[in-house]
């Protein structure tokens, strides 16, 4: 794996907890793709190399997209997949699951955290991601949750923050 100096990693809500859910044409949708698109761009302008994606629906998966639309044009980005379970897409719709696995087929790594589920199994995915990471892509909209939580726990390690309102 990559050295933590140039590694990022992202956290953001699931599509269910965004004001547009699932509806990706949405224009908030859409401006916030652009910005997740520009902070991944600015920290690969920094030095990073090496992206980790959470890969649950909603942001995670737009982070996911932009890094492989970043890495289409800078071949020495790699994209690792932290997946916090076996099974992790097993109950969305069917497009969505089928996203999921082209996603996960095209990173460079993944990593499983925890074989089955457990309740404290996506906490045990986002520590692992920010213990790997020197910054952290934020799309947060101020309410608690596990982003919240992502971003407390990045801000006890020390580590750089890049906050995308949502």
């Amino acid at each position: 794996m990559a050295e933590k100096s140039v590694t990022c990693c992202f956290t953001g809500h699931r599509a269910a907890k965004l004001p547009w859910r699932f509806d990706e044409s949405d224009p908030r949708c859409l401006q916030l793709k652009a910005k997740i698109a520009d902070a991944a761009e600015a920290v690969h302008f920094s030095g990073v190399r090496h992206y980790i994606c959470g890969m649950a629906n909603g942001c995670d998966l737009y982070f996911c997209e932009a890094v492989m639309a970043l890495r289409a044009d800078n071949p020495e980005i790699t994209i690792e997949a932290a997946v916090p379970y076996e099974g992790q897409p097993d109950g969305w719709p069917p497009a969505l699951r089928r996203r999921y696995h082209r996603l996960l087929t095209d990173c460079d790594f993944q990593t499983l955290v925890g074989k089955t589920y457990t309740p404290d199994c996506m906490s045990r995915r986002n520590r692992y991601m920010v213990d790997a990471s020197s910054v952290l892509i934020a799309a947060y909209d101020g309410k608690p949750g596990g982003t919240m939580s992502t971003l407390l726990y990045a801000i006890r390690r020390g580590i750089e923050i890049i906050e995308i309102p949502v």
